[in-house]
């Protein structure tokens, strides 16, 4: 018998894992920051239930199968990427590190994924696009008319090759932790896309327009000239309707457990979702996901690829 390297050739004293990761941001973080990264809307209920529910789905291991050369690349919108594994968008990553969304832009081109670059980041998009990820613009539809205008060209003359319509924000959730915390987005940081700073995500969110409805969906694919996936869908009606109205893509979502509490848990509403969708659509996911299993729970119900939030934020 040959020798072999142990399996574990030392102690490992690095984070293993999402959780251990996130207690080390929790140390660095303020208290406020971590408050708003962290926290979910009311008493987080749903904010619980998202990580805890993949426990109550099993996988059904096949065995027997030749697995000596297996890839994780898949195809979304016509774009092959690297893994299953999308990076979520997420608002004032320069919060949580000084080079916040570029950071996670590098990351993200590295791993051979796409970067989901959301309305209220820190960095703006042409420092994002500078790095070369693969990039989607995440739209929070805005109240002022030319400022939705000028999002959607944007978008399209800086090289995003899809818009990612968040739909799950008619009003701003109720997160107590922000409350008790009066956390603001620090005031040396500005918010590119409103130019203002030193707000509390409340008074950003704000500015989001509570009067978006389905016949919006074709004219922002028309302003921006690009895919339409809409983020937020929990409910086959709504999934049903995503694909009458032409949207290239969805994302079962409950907005991290940040919006509104007592919703089911994504991965519990994710096959209702992709049997009414029926191949129509792309369907993506996200909520929850802390581990590889997660993912691959995600994908044999039938989501396309996941979206990973709160768990490569730890990581910055």
């Amino acid at each position: 018998m040959t020798d072999r390297p142990p399996l574990y050739p030392r102690r490992v004293s690095e984070p293993l894992n999402v959780f251990e990761y996130e207690s080390l941001a929790a140390a660095k973080l303020s208290d406020g920051a971590y408050a708003f990264y962290a926290g979910g809307a009311n008493d987080e209920l749903t904010l619980r239930e998202n990580v805890e529910a993949y426990r109550h789905w099993h996988l059904r291991p096949r065995v027997l199968r030749d697995v000596a050369d297996v890839g994780t690349s898949v195809t979304i919108l016509g774009r092959e990427i690297s893994l299953p594994v999308l990076v979520a968008p997420m608002a004032y990553q320069r919060a949580a590190h000084p080079d916040g969304e570029v950071a996670m832009a590098h990351a993200a081109r590295e791993a051979g994924t796409i970067m989901c670059h959301s309305t209220f980041a820190t960095a703006t998009p042409a420092e994002v696009a500078a790095t070369g990820v693969e990039r989607w613009f995440q739209l929070y539809v805005p109240r002022d008319e030319g400022l939705k205008r000028e999002f959607c060209v944007q978008a399209r003359e800086l090289g995003f090759s899809a818009l990612v319509v968040t739909v799950d924000l008619p009003a701003v959730g109720r997160r107590e932790r922000d409350l008790r915390s009066g956390w603001s987005v620090p005031p040396e940081l500005i918010v590119p896309s409103v130019g203002l700073r030193g707000l509390k995500p409340r008074e950003y969110v704000a500015m989001v327009s509570p009067s978006v409805t389905w016949d919006d969906v074709e004219s922002l694919a028309s302003a921006a000239g690009l895919p339409v996936v809409l983020k937020g869908i929990l409910t086959a009606e709504d999934a049903v309707l995503a694909c009458e109205h032409g949207a290239a893509g969805i994302v079962v979502s409950n907005h991290g457990a940040r919006q509104l509490d007592g919703v089911a848990a994504t991965i519990d509403v994710l096959p209702e979702v992709v049997d009414a969708v029926a191949g129509r659509t792309e369907v993506l996911f996200d909520g929850g996901i802390r581990r590889g299993t997660d993912v691959v729970k995600a994908l044999a119900l039938g989501a396309s690829a996941v979206l990973a939030g709160r768990a490569p934020l730890w990581g910055l």
